[in-house]
């Protein structure tokens, strides 16, 4: 038996010892499509030395990293390092001009994601690009233009999607397990962001960066799982008039940001994002069904939990009559360890095991010539909705819609 055989039995074990089937199982897309064995090496260039440290494109069997980009020379060292990588460029546009390069991993800062991914894709590099997609509406826009225009892959960085628990949330939702769902919630707490507002004395991006044009980390859980579209927001913020807040280059007065937004599924969605307060540190969601609702952890523990809709009756202490819905906790699969992944992959990595995902999804979509799961259209299904909920914070909640992308 070959080396392709072999792949694709192993798949086929693990799939049916899950008892799962592909069309039935919404994991990542290269579940039955990879063939791991192909000698095709797609050829890096990774930029940004920071978050760029943090992917393991040189342990994939389809890819080379062919060179590295930073500023900053101590960060190209690093790059270098970290990747196995003997080429360096002082800047993304001196890396583009090589020939060798086919896409690029852009790790920059934000407000740079938009011009830096279309400077590659003009340049006709593929792009995977750290969240979040764009800053504006137009900015969107311009992105999804230039994407069509240049038929190159594009894909963001999203560890939402590929976190454990989001996967199985993946699964039970294609499953049915979850019924109809009624309402779902989710946040990204990330208190003492502000250490990271001034470096060396300089402002960085990071210096009053709008809580909600970072929502990606929260929006992704009801997309990724539910294929839906936030169509309508209303939001608020919370500030304290600190003196850390002022002369920011967003004149954004929010440490924190809550959006309420309405879906073409009419599933109700709370999302919070939190730079400030009493709070501990999470990714986190909640999808609640007439059948079955699945949390996330709340950060003060790491247990998983279902709730199965119950048929017996009971009483509560007040001597009211309800449901007995029974409460169970549960431990997330370790789907890094399976054969979703290439083996050189299947290990634990950053943001809850995603990080070997998203090494592979762009590969694969590379090599197998096919959509990214994340692509232009769900990258800014993601983002848009965060840019238009700060505009109704700033306005003090009006109710406004989300522009469609997908036309």
């Amino acid at each position: 038996m070959n080396d392709t055989s072999k792949s694709f039995k192993s798949r086929r074990a693990f799939i049916k010892a899950s008892g799962l089937g592909t069309a039935a199982f919404a994991m990542p897309r290269f579940l039955s499509a990879a063939d791991f064995s192909l000698q095709r090496k797609v050829r890096m260039g990774i930029v940004g030395g920071r978050f760029g440290l943090s992917f393991y494109f040189h342990e994939h069997p389809n890819c080379i990293v062919e060179a590295v980009s930073d500023l900053r020379e101590d960060r190209r060292k690093l790059l270098m390092d970290t990747y196995r990588c003997k080429k360096s460029y002082a800047s993304l546009t001196a890396l583009l001009k090589d020939k060798n390069v086919e896409a690029v991993f852009l790790a920059t800062p934000a407000p740079d994601h938009v011009r830096h991914a279309v400077e590659c894709l003009k340049a006709g590099k593929h792009v995977l690009c750290a969240v979040p997609a764009a800053m504006t509406l137009d900015e969107c826009n311009e992105l999804k233009r230039t994407v069509e225009q240049t038929g190159l892959k594009y894909m963001m960085a999203e560890t939402s999607v590929y976190r454990q628990g989001a996967i199985s949330a993946r699964k039970f939702y294609k499953e049915g397990k979850f019924g109809s769902i009624f309402s779902a919630a989710a946040e990204y707490n990330h208190p003492g962001l502000e250490k990271y507002y001034f470096e060396d004395g300089k402002q960085t991006w990071r210096h009053g960066f709008p809580p909600m044009h970072y929502p990606t980390h929260c929006t992704a859980f009801l997309v990724s799982i539910t294929g839906a579209r936030l169509t309508h927001v209303s939001a608020t913020g919370w500030g304290d008039d600190s003196d850390l807040l002022k002369n920011n280059p967003y004149n954004n007065p929010f440490w924190n940001e809550t959006a309420f937004f309405n879906t073409n599924q009419n599933i109700p969605f709370r999302v919070e994002v939190n730079w400030k307060g009493a709070l501990v540190e999470a990714e986190r969601a909640e999808w609640r069904g007439d059948h079955m609702s699945f949390f996330y952890p709340d950060g003060r523990s790491k247990q998983f939990s279902i709730i199965s809709a119950g048929t017996a009756l009971d009483k509560d202490d007040a001597g009211f009559t309800h449901a007995h819905n029974v409460a169970e906790p549960y431990e997330v699969p370790k789907w890094w360890e399976t054969a979703i992944l290439p083996e050189p992959l299947r290990h634990d990595s950053g943001h809850e095991g995603s990080h070997t995902f998203i090494t592979h999804e762009f590969i694969d979509a590379i090599i197998n010539d096919r959509k990214p799961e994340v692509d232009v259209y769900e990258a800014i299904a993601y983002t848009a909705p965060g840019i238009v909920a700060h505009q109704s914070a700033l306005k003090n909640g009006e109710y406004m819609a989300i522009p469609d992308f997908d036309k």
